[in-house]
């Protein structure tokens, strides 16, 4: 406020000029204010009104699948021996494995290597064979400078194998100090044994590439070279039937079911293929949780709790009727009956509502009643007419990147930017509201000075005429 100083008039024009501008600034800043705060409060609530709808939608995606009703559970009598999986077109019984050996994979060792990690080998190439199963062999073969050590063989086997399932180990006997290369396959099954063949191109170093030869059908004993395990297939009878099988994951021995074998068995073991109901009724209880998520959260944001002596506590979107009609929508398809064979609503599954409106899910009767009904459950929430679709369709309004909800938001956030605005507008117009009041009251200021002077010089000419008393 430059150029007020009240000297002339004696009177504090700046605070004078900043009450003038602050009185007529505060009944349109305190408009703003409320009308920012009540749009930012329903902009918060309808987005967690959305993200709540969003949840309940994504809870209806399994269920509306009809795959989810041909799904297929498994029990095994010794799982620890036996388990199995099985797909929707597997066909429902029982069945009888008893496993009298495990599919292996091959693992070979070197002869003991004087020098242990650090002895050193000549140039040369190192081979590694593997059978394919069939008949064939697949080679790897390794390049070996002149000086590597064993411990560099070992590394360079791990780094340029290893995506061929290929792997290498040095193993040290602590008694003897003895140590050999070992490595390992992950391909089970007969005809899949590891062969290592050495092949010297000279050099100065000490050993040769020959002593690291393995021949996967000789035995390891001793000092000597040779198998530490060899691949094999996995033995066992189905039904009685002798079987094998190159992995422990039996995949073709019944249609759309796999067999995982993970221990020989000293008699049978009994594997059941069901009807996958507690898989569904698992989704149907995830549904009921998300409807009552939904439901309490839309309560809570709609909601008025009174407080004794003080005023009641209200939700963001209290009397809004968005979160009002959404509610009202699915609720008129949760008690619509289906009309199609089977199931026709849900309090036949044991689902019903109580008095705050949620679900509440009667784990008997529901198990009872998707056993008994297993054909043709998938009718009452799959389809075009059944229930996740029409829970869906009253849903998609609400959670569409256009829908009413976002809508809203939109319009909201235009609100606030609106806001943004006209208090930028305000403040520019206080601020020419302030530079006139200043200009007057420096004019004030200026003519009382000029009058104050006035009346001093009169004052002393009045005083100083002949006859003048002087007090």
């Amino acid at each position: 406020m430059a150029g007020i100083s009240g000297i002339g008039s004696g009177i504090d024009t700046a605070a004078l000029v900043q009450a003038l501008v602050n009185a007529e600034k505060a009944p349109k800043e305190a408009q703003l204010a409320r009308l920012e705060k009540a749009t930012t409060t329903k902009f918060t609530g309808l987005g967690q009104l959305k993200s709540a709808v969003s949840d309940f939608s994504s809870a209806l995606a399994t269920l509306k699948k009809t795959e989810t009703f041909n799904q297929r559970s498994t029990t095994s009598s010794d799982k620890a021996a036996v388990s199995a999986t099985a797909g929707n077109t597997a066909s429902t019984g029982s069945y009888s494995l008893q496993v009298s050996r495990l599919a292996s994979t091959s693992k070979v060792s070197t002869q003991v290597i004087a020098g242990g990690s650090t002895a050193d080998f000549q140039a040369g190439t190192l081979t590694l064979t593997r059978g394919d199963g069939q008949g064939g062999t697949e080679s790897f073969v390794l390049d070996v400078a002149d000086g590597d050590t064993l411990q560099t063989i070992r590394d360079n086997i791990n780094s340029q194998f290893a995506d061929q399932g290929i792997s290498a180990n040095l193993i040290n006997d602590p008694a003897t100090g003895q140590t050999r290369l070992v490595l390992s396959s992950d391909k089970s099954g007969d005809g899949r044994d590891l062969n290592v063949v050495g092949a010297d191109t000279g050099g100065v170093a000490s050993n040769s590439l020959t002593l690291l030869n393995v021949d996967a059908s000789i035995a390891q004993t001793g000092g000597a070279a040779g198998y530490i395990t060899q691949a094999k297939n996995a033995q066992f009878t189905l039904d009685g039937l002798a079987m094998e099988s190159a992995t422990n994951s039996v995949a073709n021995a019944v249609s759309d079911v796999t067999f995982t074998l993970a221990n020989t068995t000293t008699s049978a073991v009994t594997v059941k293929v069901e009807q996958g109901t507690s898989a569904i009724v698992s989704e149907i209880n995830k549904f009921v949780t998300a409807y009552n998520k939904l439901l309490g959260t839309a309560n809570q944001l709609t909601s008025i709790v009174p407080v004794s002596g003080s005023n009641p506590v209200v939700g963001p979107l209290a009397g809004d009727a968005t979160a009002r009609n959404l509610i009202s929508g699915v609720r008129a398809e949760l008690v619509s009956a289906s009309g199609l064979e089977g199931i026709q609503v849900l309090a036949e599954l044991g689902i019903s509502a109580q008095k705050d409106g949620t679900l509440k899910v009667d784990s008997d009767k529901l198990g009872k009643a998707v056993a008994d009904n297993f054909g043709t459950l998938s009718n009452f929430f799959t389809g075009d007419t059944g229930l996740m679709t029409r829970l869906e369709n009253r849903v998609k309004p609400y959670t569409d990147t256009t829908g009413i909800i976002q809508q809203r938001l939109d319009s909201l956030q235009g609100t606030i930017k609106s806001v943004d605005k006209q208090r930028e507008s305000l403040n520019l117009r206080m601020a020419k509201v302030e530079e006139r009041l200043v200009a007057r009251f420096t004019a004030m200021d200026t003519l009382v000075a000029q009058l104050q002077k006035t009346s001093e010089r009169l004052t002393q000419q009045l005083a100083s005429l002949p006859g003048s008393v002087k007090s």
